[in-house]
């Protein structure tokens, strides 16, 4: 638990001082220190899976206690495959976490150069991304104000995860095409983010 800790505190501290391409690059290459890269182990793409369908495609938005127990099983198993995958999803999450904590507002560009590299390592290792990669990488770019690549990645991961409610909600939001609305407040009335926008 201290070693998780412990790099957790390390995400917060690296990813706020970030301010230039060598900062940035040292910062990154922390994260892939002692990777494995194994594109037949899956643990790590499951509990992506998994975080996104307890946080983001649940009504509640609430993560169960089995996932810090296997966070911390990650982080204890010295042997854990792709684990600097996971590493650059959690140094997002302690980004927008603690610039939120602190009231300001996220590095955007620091956001969509991580969502992008995270986005290729995946690609490169298991020749696919999980929605919850695409879903962030949406939002970094909104925030970085790059509003036609939002449009189009959006549109794309729709159509590639067409079940997928924030995708909805985002896209209604994009787009308001009056479709999505109609299925949004049929389907998923109850959902966080129909709630949270206001969607009615």
């Amino acid at each position: 638990m201290k070693k998780l800790i412990l790099f957790f505190s390390v995400l917060i501290s690296v990813s706020c001082y970030c301010q230039n391409d060598r900062e940035y690059e040292s910062f990154i290459q922390l994260l892939k220190s002692n990777a494995i890269p194994d594109k037949n182990d899956l643990t790590v793409y499951r509990l992506l899976d998994d975080f996104y369908e307890q946080v983001l495609q649940a009504d509640n938005g609430e993560l169960n206690e089995d996932i810090p127990l296997r966070i911390e099983q990650l982080f204890s198993d010295e042997n854990t495959k792709n684990l600097h995958i996971f590493n650059m999803f959690m140094a997002y999450q302690q980004h927008i976490s603690h610039t939120a904590g602190l009231g300001v507002n996220p590095d955007s560009k620091f956001q969509v150069r991580l969502m992008t590299d995270l986005e290729n390592e995946i690609k490169a290792i298991y020749g696919k991304v999980p929605v919850i990669i695409k879903i962030y990488k949406a939002e970094a770019f909104n925030s970085n104000r790059q509003y036609e690549e939002y449009s189009i990645l959006l549109a794309q991961s729709l159509s590639e995860f067409p079940d997928s409610i924030p995708l909805k909600v985002y896209s209604y939001l994009d787009t308001n095409d009056e479709r999505i609305k109609a299925d949004l407040l049929k389907n998923h009335s109850n959902h966080w983010m129909v709630k949270d926008y206001l969607i009615k």
